[in-house]
């Protein structure tokens, strides 16, 4: 393979023409030649038996050109872009010339990633979310807690109340007459919830177990049901039994069988570090967040749309992934949600934006600031890919090219720089 030229047609477009040597081109003809062979009929031989030479004498000598020139396209078209010192998002054209097998030359239009320019990166002044845990937050976390280990009992000795369970038989009538869908037996409403139409919950409250009334109500003008719409209405009702829910008090054995701590103390203690840990996490993610638009701000130059439409299918891919691993797979989630693909890549436009605008930032950044990652950082990455998924390091290695990893560390000590020379209040 070699360069034979790299020209700029337009912003982030470039015409590269190539030369495939006749060695390379003619082990990709006999490539073709093993892997075709087999499907040709020549007369005399069995099929899949008959020689190169007598396919090319019966087909003509370029039979197998196509096909190999294929087979030649990636590998050469990568080394020519890397020896021009491009960075290929796509190829958008491909025409060979000068075909033989003495080699042949081919020229590809490709969209590159951009130059960009990007400045006072550095004295970024940002706010971040306060880390202070208050004796409210942890109250907050205690009632999660009595929530989550809450039981309903009957209440007997009074009428019902918003917040209560009422468990009722109801049936509706319009006009005089049962509609369908109006009617349940031994149904728990949770007062107060707003789960039912205006009215219905309210006129509950107030009434014991055990008695029977009618209500009056009016359907909303925009109620799913066009024949009920706006209309008023009828509801018997059948109160059975009145729940509430009751909460445990927060004592020390409250405190025994939901931790291992024994006393409250201890465990408001516990409570306090668990959420401090999480402000932490939320304002260290908040300030990525702030500073990743802040930077992007600051991008100049044009980037291909390429970039954005990759990067957003990238995204669906990763997505499908994750729905693999729990069972389902994009299809069925687009089947369920009444999206289809294009609205998907849609949806993830605006993130794949900020993503490809802050990547692009950070890999300047670290140009400029000649950030190189240690072999002792390239080291480590490889062994915690290696922990992740449970292979060998040289295996790893194997699979993701160093280039790939050292670009990576770039762009992460880029961010640190970042965040370290900024000023946070």
């Amino acid at each position: 393979m070699a360069l034979k030229s790299s020209t700029l047609k337009e912003t982030n477009t470039y015409e590269v023409e190539v030369f495939v040597e006749g060695a390379v081109f003619m082990d990709a003809v006999n490539k073709v030649y093993k892997k075709e062979a087999k499907k040709i009929n020549v007369p005399g031989f069995r099929k899949g038996k008959a020689p190169r030479a007598v396919i090319e004498k019966l087909y003509g000598p370029e039979v197998f050109y196509d096909d190999a020139m294929q087979e030649c396209y990636p590998e050469a078209l990568d080394a020519a872009c890397k020896e021009a010192d491009l960075k290929v998002v796509t190829v958008t054209g491909l025409e060979a010339t000068d075909v033989s097998k003495d080699g042949f030359t081919f020229v590809a239009t490709v969209v590159v990633e951009p130059e960009i320019g990007i400045k006072d990166y550095k004295g970024i002044e940002v706010e971040k979310l306060s880390t202070e845990v208050t004796d409210e937050m942890i109250d907050e976390e205690i009632e999660r807690v009595r929530e989550r280990n809450s039981r309903m009992v009957t209440v007997e000795d009074r009428a019902a109340e918003n917040g209560d369970t009422a468990v009722i038989d109801f049936e509706g009538f319009c006009d005089g007459e049962a509609f369908e869908g109006g009617k349940a037996e031994e149904y728990n409403l949770e007062l107060g919830s707003g789960s039912f139409i205006p009215g219905f919950e309210e006129q509950i409250v107030g009434h014991n177990a055990g008695d029977e009334f009618t209500i009056d109500v009016k359907f909303p003008e925009e109620y799913q049901n066009e024949g009920l719409k706006g209309k008023d209405a009828q509801f018997k009702i059948k109160l059975h039994e009145i729940k509430n829910k009751e909460l445990p008090e927060v004592d020390d054995d409250f405190v025994k069988d939901v931790s291992e701590k024994d006393t409250v103390a201890e465990y408001r203690d516990e409570l306090k570090e668990q959420v401090a840990k999480r402000l932490e996490g939320e304002a260290e993610r908040d300030l990525d967040d702030k500073l990743t638009n802040v930077i992007i701000e600051k991008v100049e130059g044009e980037i291909p749309q390429q970039m954005f439409d990759n990067e957003a299918n990238q995204m669906l891919r990763e997505m499908d992934m994750r729905l693999r691993q729990q069972g389902m797979d994009l299809n069925t989630y687009m089947k369920y949600t009444g999206m289809d693909a294009n609205a998907m890549a849609e949806m993830y436009k605006p993130e794949a934006e900020r993503r490809v605008k802050m990547r692009l930032a950070l890999e300047k950044i670290a140009q400029l600031e000649d950030i190189k990652p240690t072999q002792e950082d390239i080291d480590g990455e490889y062994a915690k890919m290696a922990e992740a998924y449970n292979m060998e390091a040289d295996k790893i290695k194997e699979i993701i090219p160093v280039e790939s990893v050292t670009e990576d560390l770039g762009v992460q000590l880029a961010m640190k720089l970042i965040k370290d020379s900024a000023v946070i209040k």
